[in-house]
């Protein structure tokens, strides 16, 4: 039963670390393109766009995650959080 808990949550951190990491790498996108300038009337061709830039490393990602779930830790047992709401942000953080 451990180990089956634990494989689970393995798969859910790694699922949950790649949807961080695409959402982070469209948002990145979007924000580019954004600060691009229109092309002028004269260029009727679009360019094509730009491949999609390599992912950052999973541990980078997981290792912030950790640490927010640190802070979040602190502030409840500060009395800041309750337990509803450290609950709350942890699952968020969890499942970004």
């Amino acid at each position: 039963m451990p180990g089956l808990l634990r494989g689970i949550a393995r798969t859910a951190v790694v699922a949950g670390t790649a949807t961080a990491v695409s959402n982070r790498v469209s948002r990145r996108q979007a924000g580019r393109w954004a600060g691009q300038e229109a092309p002028a009337p004269e260029q009727s061709a679009p360019a094509a766009p730009a491949p999609a830039p390599a992912p950052p490393p999973p541990g980078d990602d997981m290792s912030s995650r950790i640490d927010q779930l640190k802070e979040l830790g602190v502030l409840k047992e500060q009395g800041i959080l309750t337990e509803a709401e450290f609950a709350e942000q942890k699952s968020k953080i969890l499942s970004s």
